[in-house]
């Protein structure tokens, strides 16, 4: 009996199968490891990685490493998923101010509409005239408060405030006649005086209702319809706001612009098109299928997209130490989104929801990286290592050892950075390598939540949500509530919470928990359901997906405690059967490739030992 060790290079995780493999190609698999993905799949880098699962994996089956065979490691495609958000759309004030960055503690309510005057000429003001004052930094708020109440005395209308501290409640408590009151504008000295203006502070648990419907703003600034069309983005901009200012000068042009993302270009065997990404990514993706198989892809220079698809060749050089025109982008996935974006012209650091295409590309490259890996792995183990076959066929192989299953077998093996389906037929086996999975889902969450931090979008992946509604109990995001005997934490308080494995962490977030869930089940959707079903329709028999019988979900996603479910529900409309693995009926989804390794392996060796006592 040889002992072997099969490894799964993946994207962020390496997994490894120790078996011993008899001369007639009999297997008594011993054990598993899994450790972190060093540097980028498929190159030199993971050596450090491998050779740590490597160790782990003969540790816990009690063996000795000088007595190991062979190593072998999978086709490792090195993915990068250069991931380029590109808006569509910018919002854009010239000579125009708009105000609605949500402070915390905006004061006082309703709506106040009249002109912007500095806090220094409100004793100018004459009475009956109806006055926004703009208090500026160094002003005092109980000075603030006294100066609006004498000249309400006087019979000045002051019917908002702006101002640059955090005062708006410590002013709004001390007025005689409650007013609007937005505070925090960073930029109050650059507020336009002597201009219309509007300042509107919804209640406690609500938003703003007219300055963020475009009706509502041509209703206070008296619109014509082109100037009501030239001010729809301000509306959409203000739109979830509890507060929000707008003033409007006479010179204002407030326009939504188009921003020249590029053109992207996709090559295949056969023929070849281009088309603009902000043509959404429906019709990249319909562009896609019209040149399928892709064989490259090409960003117009100058623009976003060409330096997107540029870094990921000129990373991929870096790399694998390969010449640029040596790369090849295999497959792209582009994924409508929204992303923050600083508003041009705001004064209190104003962000909008612009619409944006995320696109994700996989590299293709030569063996050339691989055979290097295994050169470095040799010297480092000691030991032969060998190069298996294609990444699917190998967890198709894995899957196979799931308790109840037979062929024919379609798999869909989830990843960090790619989708892999296979299916197995009485003509072999046929699959496909697809770019998009688990760190495009977190980037789309990261980006679409606002959170720039990519480790807690990785947790709101993962982990469900709650909200904290006491000391001592939380609300779970499915409606449950979950009681402690113990105080949560303090910073926990009425926050919403993703209940990690490690414990509950609070989101920095204006977002509740319905947004966020929202967010969450969408971006997977748009990712790992649409990758399901676009792998599997390349892979099925006449590109049929009613012609699989069985699909089994394996790799890491697939320990996600929404992503199986979701695929199961897409598959079942084409009357496929659809669950997760569970390798060897011990591992669960995980290590299907490296158990494939193995057994392709132990079944080559039985094929050799019957070609040797052939008869001659």
């Amino acid at each position: 009996m040889s002992l072997v060790v099969g490894v799964d290079i993946g994207n962020s995780t390496t997994e490894a199968c120790a078996t011993l493999v008899g001369e007639h190609g009999e297997m008594t698999f011993l054990s598993g490891a899994l450790g972190g993905t060093t540097g980028v799949k498929g190159t030199v880098e993971n050596v450090s990685g491998v050779v740590e699962v490597v160790r782990r994996a003969l540790a816990a089956a009690g063996r000795d490493p000088a007595d190991l065979a062979a190593v072998l490691v999978n086709e490792a495609t090195p993915v990068i998923s250069g991931l380029a958000m590109e808006t569509i759309t910018e919002t854009i004030i010239t000579e125009s101010t708009m105000i609605g960055h949500n402070p915390d503690t905006p004061g006082g309510a309703g709506l106040g509409v009249g002109t912007t005057v500095a806090f220094a000429g409100l004793p100018d003001c004459a009475a009956g005239s109806a006055v926004i004052c703009v208090v500026g930094a160094g002003v005092d708020f109980e000075d603030a408060a006294a100066g609006i109440n004498a000249a309400t005395l006087r019979g000045v209308r002051v019917t908002g405030v702006v101002a640059h501290a955090d005062d708006a409640n410590l002013i709004a408590n001390r007025l005689r006649e409650p007013v609007p009151v937005v505070d925090e504008v960073t930029l109050v000295d650059r507020v336009p005086l002597g201009m219309r203006a509007a300042v509107e502070v919804a209640e406690q648990g609500r938003t703003i209702r007219t300055l963020s419907n475009v009706y509502g703003i041509a209703t206070v600034f008296e619109l014509d319809p082109e100037q009501t069309r030239l001010i729809a983005p301000v509306a959409r901009a203000l739109v979830g706001n509890r507060s929000a200012v707008v003033v409007r000068t006479p010179a204002g042009d407030i326009a939504d612009r188009r921003i020249p993302a590029g053109t992207l270009t996709l090559i295949g065997e056969q023929t070849k098109r281009s088309v603009e990404m902000d043509a959404g990514a429906a019709e990249i993706m319909d562009t896609l299928r019209r040149v399928r198989p892709l064989v490259d892809a090409a960003g117009e220079p100058g623009t976003h997209v060409g330096g997107m698809l540029a870094r990921v060749r000129d990373t991929m050089s870096e790399l694998t130490e390969m010449p640029v025109d040596g790369v090849r982008i295999q497959d792209v996935l582009a994924v409508d989104t929204f992303v923050p974006q600083r508003i041009t012209g705001g004064l209190a650091g104003e962000f909008a929801l612009e619409s944006a295409v995320a696109l994700a590309a996989m590299v293709r490259t030569s063996k050339g990286p691989m055979e290097l890996l295994a050169e470095r792995l040799r010297a480092a183990l000691g030991c032969e290592v060998l190069i298996g076959g294609v990444e699917a066929d190998m967890a198709l192989l894995g899957a196979l050892t799931t308790p109840g299953t037979d062929r024919p077998l379609a798999i869909l093996d989830l990843g960090g950075g790619s989708t892999d389906a296979a299916v197995s037929s009485g003509d072999g086996a046929h699959s496909v390598h697809l770019a998009g999975a688990g760190d495009l889902v977190t980037n789309l969450i990261d980006s679409e939540l606002g959170l720039d931090n990519l480790e807690l979008a990785e947790e709101i992946k993962k982990f469900p949500l709650a909200k904290a509604e006491s000391f001592f109990h939380i609300r779970m995001e499915d409606g449950t509530a979950r009681f402690f005997q113990e105080p949560l934490p303090a910073d926990a308080f009425a926050r919403v919470l993703v209940l990690t494995d490690a414990g509950m962490h609070p989101i920095p977030t204006r977002h509740g928990v319905e947004k966020i869930r929202e967010v969450r089940r969408s971006a997977k959707h748009r990712v790992f359901v649409v990758n399901a079903l676009r792998a599997l329709e390349q892979v099925a028999p006449g590109g049929d997906i009613r012609h699989l019988g069985f699909v089994v979900v394996l790799g890491g996603s697939a320990l996600d405690f929404e992503i199986p479910d979701m695929i199961s529900e897409a598959v079942a409309a084409f009357g496929v059967v659809s669950g997760t693995g569970n390798v060897r009926g011990t591992e669960g989804p995980r290590n299907a490739v490296a158990t494939g390794l193995v057994v392709s392996h132990a079944a080559a060796r039985a094929v050799m030992e019957r070609a040797l006592h052939i008869p001659r």
